[in-house]
């Protein structure tokens, strides 16, 4: 795996997470990972973002060369862009499941928080410092509990949720229950909203395999990309079960680990 030539020709796709992979703990992307990026790319190793963000601050974390020349996969999959194929895809929770869901989790604590997003706008029940709570820039829109019940939401975002594994079960033959940030962050799309089915999506619509592609990640939202990717790399601060997945090991978000991997692949 030292020559360029060959790297590309096996793995011409990159994937990577963003919190946890390519940004460190400040929400950035480090001179090291940016710049061996870039060599990629003029290598001609196209990369895809896979992220449970929204469009909106994905364009906040990158800068506008990476933006550019990237395809995205935004909300766990349920917001495909693709600037290489010309796709646009949403995954939507039609309004009558969003209700039954609001439902449920109301009826579990009353005190839970809950936000959804709706095709890159992002709606809550309550005013919150999210600026803190979730590390953006902004803060949602404030709407009613019956309005958010009519909306068909692209995901809905609880925080605060008591039993988890009851929710999975109820919903799991129609909704995509992802637990993420240590247990605190619940996360609920489509059932046809997933990161790896996306980049099937993807790698279809650019004629390569998904066995040609590889990935990084570091949280449960990426097992699906590290079961069907040709080469998976966990971050060293990966959760254990996606580093039992993974075919290699790197050094933390922190510590450039992305980086490390690339730059292999220009020796």
């Amino acid at each position: 795996m030292a020559c360029i030539g060959a790297i590309s020709i096996q793995y011409p796709i990159v994937v990577l997470d963003l919190d946890g992979t390519l940004l460190n703990t400040d929400k950035q992307i480090s001179k090291r990972n940016y710049e061996a990026m870039v060599t990629c790319s003029k290598q001609g190793i196209r990369f895809i973002y896979a992220t449970a963000r929204p469009p909106r601050a994905v364009r906040l974390l990158l800068p506008e060369e990476l933006l550019r020349s990237g395809s995205f996969i935004y909300y766990n999959g349920a917001y495909i862009h693709c600037n290489y194929t010309g796709i646009q895809q949403y995954e939507h929770i039609d309004p009558a499941s969003t209700a039954e869901l609001i439902n449920y989790g109301m009826k579990n604590n009353n005190e839970l928080g809950l936000s959804l997003e709706v095709q890159d706008q992002w709606i809550s029940l309550k005013e919150y410092d999210y600026t803190t709570l979730m590390r953006v820039k902004e803060n949602p829109t404030i709407k009613s509990l019956e309005e958010l019940k009519g909306i068909a939401a692209t995901k809905v975002l609880f925080t605060g949720f008591k039993d988890i594994n009851f929710l999975r079960k109820k919903f799991a033959s129609r909704l995509n229950v992802l637990v993420t940030d240590g247990g605190n962050l619940v996360q609920v799309s489509s059932i046809k909203a997933s990161k790896e089915n996306a980049l099937k999506i993807l790698c279809k619509a650019m004629k390569i395999k998904v066995e040609d592609v590889m990935v990084f990640g570091d949280d449960f939202n990426d097992i699906g990309l590290f079961e069907i990717c040709g080469w998976s790399v966990a971050m060293g601060n990966a959760i254990e079960e996606l580093k039992i997945l993974s075919k290699e090991i790197t050094d933390t978000n922190d510590s450039d680990g992305v980086a490390i991997v690339l730059e292999r692949m220009l020796r």
